[in-house]
């Protein structure tokens, strides 16, 4: 769990919130994996509720959900402010978050999942049993319902891999 976090507090040394939200979810991540003893795991996933309101939700303005597995070194420029991790999403390593992103499931249909060092831009919608690859970069205010292959760069509403699909008709008269 330390060792996680002090990639997290190297990534984002400039804001103290949002050390203090990611550490909190890595205390409430240890717990819900790790802590196997009932007697001992009960009050500390009590600390780790208490800890979520105060810190991610209230003061950080964010979801970070303790069941989500998150690699090392998560970096979130503008903090927690609006975005939302649903709680069965994998988010690989060195990844970049900006603010109001949300990465959640869709009609229960499963989880997104994040390869390591992906950059996702504002406003930002993953939704879905959707896979990213590595190095892939989501546009500003895209929705991504769509798997992204590696090393590739998803824009638009629906996101489209700008690289490999084709472009859209233009409306002819």
């Amino acid at each position: 769990m330390m060792k996680l976090f002090k990639t997290d507090w190297k990534a984002n040394l400039k804001n103290p919130q949002t050390i203090m939200a990611l550490f909190t979810y890595r205390f409430g991540n240890w717990v819900y994996y790790r802590v196997k003893s009932g007697l001992i795991r009960k009050p500390l996933w009590l600390l780790y509720r208490i800890m979520d309101v105060l810190f991610v939700r209230i003061v950080a303005s964010g979801e970070l959900h303790a069941e989500a597995q998150i690699g090392d070194a998560l970096h979130l420029p503008h903090g927690l402010n609006g975005i939302i991790i649903s709680p069965k999403a994998v988010i690989g390593n060195n990844a970049t978050i900006f603010h109001q992103v949300t990465i959640g499931g869709r009609n229960n249909l499963g989880e997104p999942v994040i390869g390591d060092r992906a950059f996702i831009g504002v406003g930002s919608k993953i939704l879905g049993p959707v896979t990213l690859g590595n190095d892939v970069n989501i546009g500003a205010m895209s929705v991504v319902v769509k798997d992204v292959p590696d090393n590739a760069s998803a824009v638009g509403i629906p996101a489209r891999n700008i690289l490999r699909d084709e472009p859209k008709p233009e409306n002819t008269r």
